[in-house]
């Protein structure tokens, strides 16, 4: 038979999309907008531990994704990881937890861009934005991989330009204020309570954020079913990614505690506000460097930023969402592919699950919708979470059955501390969100509910999985520990 009666997934994705793709889903409004809220809530100090913790995460975490993705690239990634090194059921959940994640954030990021029009156009109602850019979301998930591959590079091309001239421009800064007698580089780092302000609930909360603000970097796991020669482009990825998005992250926190003091009235205006773009601590900036355009530049780097952090959230759900059909864990009709090798239906499920949750904004369901954001966030250290015992299992799994860690062709470093500390870190971060809850005289059941809602969910589909066919935890010995046979992968 001909190739176009059997499509499949076509393996176009290089290792500058692989960068790019990554860099698309975790950079966007958690740097842009979210970054001034954490140091509000936690001072400069505060905010910048919280993103250097959570970086090193990151690391082990990407090098963790980075062997099991070379050994196995499979667009399933991480249910394909769960159901194969730890329990059917695990990555059943794991995998249905990583696909309504991002169909949801792909609907936060389309009520993002109403207030970001808002901006240019006060009179115009948002859902007509809303809508405009789903479809331009959802026509760009229709092309061939390799056309989403490339408006991806551009449209994260367009961010890292961006914050490459912000630091340029903030390093500027910080030079005059240091050649000058009559100020201090450390002003803003000794103000009031900082360098840390609000204790530990707040290093916790601000943990989140920046935890949130990095999903995304494990898209790579996912795209390594599209990607050419994974076991060269995936590690190539995996060591560009990690530093380019810390240095990106780090170094802009950095600036902006220095340059705006945590208790700045526009900073506590942002940290309480609705995504206005002149509270921005870039726009701030800008402005202090004299630049009068500053909110409408950032309005549209913004803009931009959406629009790629959904492009690539629809993608990694959409690719999710067909692995599960493909391997029997989700209805068979979305593992069809059209002759271009797109899962439509798949895409078609996805889009439908956006435009739904986006829309609850509309019937006056705001505290609906809150509970939505919080999913997504407690969603992503689940998928963290996820990954982590993926790997320690699988490397204990591979050792066991006689296989050498020199015949790997990607090896994650430290292990197993690695894995151990992703764990350890992703699992006081979760837990203790919002401990205040439970403290007291009185324990606040609405706040545990809204914050933790995610967690049940998912062990409600693991344990559900679990007794309805009766799985147990992988021995070792009986893993499948093989490497993926890329040519022959999809049947």
């Amino acid at each position: 038979m001909s190739k176009t009666d059997h499509p499949q997934l076509q393996r176009k994705l290089g290792a500058r999309h692989l960068n790019m793709i990554a860099i698309g889903g975790s950079i966007g409004t958690g740097l842009f907008l979210a970054s001034g809220t954490t140091i509000a809530q936690a001072g400069p100090g505060g905010a910048l531990l919280a993103y250097v913790l959570i970086g090193i995460m990151i690391y082990f975490l990407m090098t963790s994704l980075g062997e099991l993705a070379t050994h196995n690239p499979t667009s399933g990634a991480f249910f394909t990881y769960g159901n194969k090194y730890v329990e059917e059921g695990f990555g059943f959940a794991l995998g249905w937890n990583y696909w309504y994640n991002w169909a949801i954030t792909v609907a936060f990021e389309l009520v993002a861009v109403q207030f970001i029009m808002k901006f240019w156009f006060p009179d115009l109602p948002g859902f007509y934005w809303s809508a405009l850019f789903l479809a331009i979301i959802f026509s760009i998930n229709a092309l061939t991989v390799k056309g989403f591959g490339e408006s991806e590079f551009f449209f994260s091309l367009i961010k890292v330009i961006a914050i490459l001239v912000f630091i340029c421009i903030g390093m500027y800064m910080i030079v005059k204020i240091m050649l000058d007698p009559s100020q201090s580089i450390l002003q803003n780092w000794t103000v009031g309570d900082a360098p840390f302000v609000g204790g530990l609930q707040a290093m916790i909360g601000v943990a989140m954020i920046a935890g949130f603000s990095f999903q995304g970097t494990e898209m790579v796991g996912v795209a390594a079913g599209e990607s050419k020669d994974p076991k060269k482009t995936i590690p190539l990825a995996i060591k560009q990614i990690f530093w380019r998005i810390l240095l990106f992250y780090v170094v802009c926190i950095f600036i902006i505690g220095t340059l705006v003091a945590y208790n700045d009235p526009n900073l506590i205006l942002a940290a309480e506000g609705d995504g206005n773009v002149t509270l921005s601590p870039f726009t701030l900036l800008y402005n202090k460097a004299g630049f009068a355009f500053a909110a409408s530049l950032m309005n549209a780097v913004i803009l931009s930023a959406i629009l790629s952090a959904g492009n690539s959230g629809m993608y990694s759900s959409t690719r999710m969402l067909f692995d599960m059909a493909r391997q029997g864990r989700a209805p068979k009709w979305f593992a069809k592919l059209d002759p271009r090798g797109v899962p439509m239906h798949a895409l078609f499920a996805t889009t439908a699950v956006a435009a739904l949750c986006f829309l609850t904004t509309f019937i006056g369901e705001q505290k609906v919708f809150a509970w939505l954001l919080n999913m997504s966030g407690m969603c992503g250290f689940i998928v963290w979470l996820g990954i982590a015992i993926s790997h320690y299992r699988f490397r204990k799994g591979y050792i066991a059955q006689g296989y050498k860690l020199k015949d790997l062709a990607y090896r994650a470093k430290f292990f197993p501390f690695g894995p151990w500390f992703a764990f350890i870190l992703c699992s006081f971060i979760v837990l203790g969100q919002n401990y205040e809850a439970l403290i007291g005289g009185k324990i606040n059941w609405v706040g545990i509910l809204s914050t933790y809602i995610s967690i049940p969910l998912f062990l409600i589909i693991w344990f559900a999985y679990k007794w309805k066919y009766k799985t147990k935890l992988i021995a070792y010995d009986q893993m499948d520990v093989q490497p993926m046979d890329v040519e022959n992968k999809i049947k």
